[in-house]
């Protein structure tokens, strides 16, 4: 993930004003609470502006990592007596563990590869807690994944107005997009370009390089947002979360 951040972190949240953390976090630990009761500690990989932090922090005592300190500017913000990383979120560590690690909004796909996704899933289960829950939601597959589309977005508000437009692309198993935008404020006009190069993962790789690190699965096909959900613990995993 790149891209002129400082133009667009302060409006990201804005941009994404559809999605709906609440109720995704919500959802995910009522889950939770049925295969690890006693889980207290959170740690949220890949928390952009800290909107699930938000309202996981109510049920749980919840770090959060990311690697642009643009985003992480606006996550402290938002969560001011929160602790926050800054680090990649396949070489990361922290002086602690966690019964739960998430990673969520598709990031894993960020780590571009098959070794560094196994690098990755190493690195979150060294900070996992003897019986803890590691969370992911993937990102599109190389059979979902729909190349040459174009996608738009139009933010009109009276003193902010932001275009945001991509054309899809696919080079070799990786998803690749260029997201322009002009954001208009009353200071003036300005144009960022954020470029995106996401792994096309299948989900039995996922499944394979999870388990051969050590952890039970289960998957859930639909998910939060229909892109799957990977759970896996380090003790057996209720067969119920998929």
């Amino acid at each position: 993930m790149g891209g002129d951040y400082a133009a667009t972190a302060p409006h990201y949240d804005k941009i994404h004003a559809h999605k709906d953390y609440e109720g995704e976090c919500v959802a995910l630990t009522e889950r939770i609470r049925r295969r690890h009761p006693a889980a207290d500690s959170l740690l949220d990989v890949a928390c952009g502006t800290g909107r699930h932090v938000e309202y996981f922090k109510d049920a749980f005592d919840v770090q959060g990592l990311d690697a642009s300190p643009e985003m992480l500017a606006r996550a402290r913000l938002r969560n001011p007596n929160v602790r926050f990383h800054c680090a990649r979120m396949e070489a990361f560590s922290l002086d602690t563990t966690f019964d739960v690690i998430t990673c969520l909004f598709s990031s894993i796909g960020y780590v571009r590869t098959l070794p560094r996704l196994r690098a990755t899933i190493h690195c979150l289960i060294d900070h996992l807690n003897p019986g803890g829950i590691l969370i992911i939601e993937p990102w599109f597959t190389p059979a979902t994944w729909r190349s040459h589309t174009v996608h738009a977005l139009l933010i009109d508000e009276p003193e902010l107005k932001i275009a945001r437009m991509s054309t899809s692309q696919v080079r070799g198993s990786q998803s690749t997009f260029d997201v322009h935008y002009l954001i208009g404020t009353p200071e003036g006009t300005r144009h960022a370009v954020e470029h995106h190069q996401l792994g096309l993962f299948r989900t039995e790789d996922l499944i394979h390089i999870a388990q051969g690190v050590g952890l039970s699965v289960a998957y859930d096909k639909h998910g939060l947002t229909g892109r799957g959900l990977l759970w896996g613990s380090l003790g057996e995993v209720d067969p119920s979360l998929a």
